[in-house]
């Protein structure tokens, strides 16, 4: 009789032990869904996103990375506040040449049009709370899961996952010596607008090699785990 409350209480304790296993993992399934959601990549695969570096519309790509190009080529001859002060003059020397030439013309015509910019005035350009605080807790969760990954890497939770960011850094030290943070930016800028659509064009031979390289680093990585001690190989396991 003992025995076989033993057993229900045994069997009983498992069950809640899976119970609760199975909720937590449906929960950091939920959060990471949320986080993938919310993340930077969803922004880059974003219909308008992929429009303009896929040059659906040349025209506005054109504008968006001429734009852009231009910004940072500016800012890698000037300092920051000069490349800013220099748009802001310019949006200025626009605005207010089109207010003297409207206003030079109602004169002229003996009109009552009004103020040019009256549309975009009458716009309302305050930020929600519900977007602003959308924002700051898609922020929040950015940085938390941040924070998590670094301590796994820096506290060497997982060995492999730190010796790629060891290589990763080291690799970087070269690339640090050759060029700065701007040049990285336009370099990136180029390849943004670039790559797409040579991909697009060249999908099929691009997967394939890529494939080819993903199998060479997966059996690369599986023979060094199967060289690591006993030790972190089960600290891994576990």
């Amino acid at each position: 009789m003992a025995d076989s409350m033993t057993q229900s209480a045994q069997i009983s304790s498992s069950q809640e032990l899976a119970d609760g296993q199975n909720s937590v993992a449906a929960k950091d399934s939920k959060m990471s869904d949320s986080f993938l959601s919310s993340s930077p990549v969803s922004l880059i695969q974003s219909p308008e996103v992929k429009d303009l570096v896929h040059w659906r519309d040349p025209k506005k790509s054109g504008v968006v990375f001429g734009l852009s190009l231009l910004t940072l080529l500016s800012l890698a001859a000037f300092s920051v506040i000069s490349v800013v002060s220099y748009l802001l003059l310019a949006l200025l020397c626009v605005t207010i040449s089109f207010r003297i030439y409207k206003a030079v013309v109602q004169a002229v015509q003996k009109s009552d049009d009004g103020h040019p910019f009256k549309a975009l005035m009458e716009k309302d350009v305050s930020v929600p709370p519900e977007t602003f605080r959308k924002h700051v807790d898609a922020s929040l969760t950015h940085i938390n899961r941040l924070l998590k990954q670094l301590r796994k890497l820096f506290l060497v939770e997982d060995l492999i996952d730190s010796l790629k960011l060891a290589v990763v850094m080291w690799l970087l030290t070269y690339v640090g010596a050759v060029f700065n943070g701007i040049t990285i930016l336009i370099l990136a800028d180029i390849l943004l607008f670039a790559v797409p659509p040579f991909y697009e064009k060249n999908k099929t031979q691009i997967d394939h090699y890529m494939e080819i390289a993903r199998t060479q680093v997966n059996t690369t990585m599986a023979k060094l785990q199967e060289k690591l001690p006993g030790a972190i190989k089960r600290t891994k396991a576990e």
